[in-house]
């Protein structure tokens, strides 16, 4: 096991993960072993050094002065250590370790579970990690390397992030069966005005798409209920609290079983662009890549439909990506640009 001095790699890891997250029971998450020994390792670094490194408090854990100096030491270590061992990897031709990936609910449930079947019985030896995070949390995570890796709709364009195009989703309108829309198999955005939806929060991507396409129809749209993720909102639907324009994967299920109904919208497919965005100037791991490659080159999951790809909203273009030379394209041809809002 790496040690530096009698001290091991993974123990820096840890507590690293500890001082960036808050969290104990998140650094053992991280690191695939239990709360209990993650405390023992903190116990252990207080031993040797004689001092108290972390502090417990109603807003989580946080560092003492000595625990600071410990971790902006042990983060630049640590993160030396991990470029070495991609090298070492790399060179022996092994797939192997942890890949922390940060999406939304709309991508992580219903997107990337087939992409991630085939991943996982091709490198086998890899342990994929999703969390879900809002989309402005997953860019902060990303810079402050608590992630490699993001899965997200609109991408924003950053100075310090790379995005590599993922894939299209196609937006729908879900209504529940009793709604009088429901006897339509299809549904002009004019006829939503006066109609009460239940949406994403107004800082969230797909949000702001949606409020462009009512605005651009001339519909204002009537907010009964707002929340940060698809499942809550499909289930305020289904009980008919108002309609919502959705992803179309991620309503496929309830519509099989009856519980909501999906429209098409007859101007046309709007388009939702997802990528896959990392930190510009990160050497990325030959699992990062390779995991990357996976997203960008496998053909699991159906395309949006060839005929509608051109319909996206505001003239924006379907691209299609299957291109294996994107991860290095994106290195070499994006220019950094002006940091932005997330969109």
């Amino acid at each position: 096991m790496p040690q530096v001095g009698n001290m091991h790699i993974e123990t820096l890891k840890v507590f690293c993960d500890i001082i960036e997250s808050g969290s104990f029971s998140y650094a053992a998450s991280q690191n695939f072993v239990t709360q209990s020994a993650v405390s023992q390792q903190v116990r252990s670094l207080e031993e040797k050094y004689d001092c108290r490194l972390i502090e417990r408090g109603r807003a989580g854990v946080k560092p003492t002065p000595a625990g600071q100096i410990l971790y902006t030491s042990s983060k630049e270590i640590v993160r030396r250590f991990l470029e070495l061992e991609n090298r070492l990897r790399e060179i022996g031709s092994v797939v192997a370790g942890t890949i922390r990936v940060g999406t939304v609910y709309s991508v992580g449930l219903h997107e990337l579970p087939p992409y991630l079947s085939e991943f996982l019985r091709n490198y086998p030896a890899v342990n994929v990690h999703l969390e879900y995070l809002r989309s402005n949390k997953i860019y902060e995570d990303l810079i402050e390397g608590k992630v490699d890796l993001g899965v997200v709709a609109y991408p924003s364009k950053r100075s310090q992030i790379v995005s590599v195009p993922f894939r299209h989703d196609e937006l729908v309108l879900a209504v529940p069966p009793d709604n009088p829309l429901a006897k339509q198999s299809k549904v002009s955005v004019g006829q939503l005005q006066g109609q009460k939806f239940v949406g994403y929060e107004r800082d969230i991507p797909t949000r702001k798409a949606s409020d462009r396409i009512l605005r651009q129809y001339g519909v204002k749209p009537i907010y009964a209920l707002e929340f940060d993720n698809i499942e809550t909102i499909k289930r305020a639907v289904e009980i008919g609290l108002g309609c919502a324009i959705v992803p179309r994967m991620t309503v496929e299920n309830e519509v099989a079983r009856g519980t909501l109904r999906m429209l098409e919208f007859q101007e046309g497919s709007f388009l939702r662009p997802l990528a896959i965005i990392y930190k510009r100037g990160r050497e990325l791991s030959p699992a990062v890549r390779k995991f990357i490659e996976a997203l960008t080159t496998s053909n699991v999951v159906p395309r949006v439909r060839g005929d509608k790809a051109e319909r996206a909203p505001r003239g924006e273009r379907a691209e299609r990506n299957n291109d294996s030379n994107n991860l290095d394209r994106a290195e070499k041809t994006e220019k950094p640009e002006k940091a932005e809002k997330t969109a």
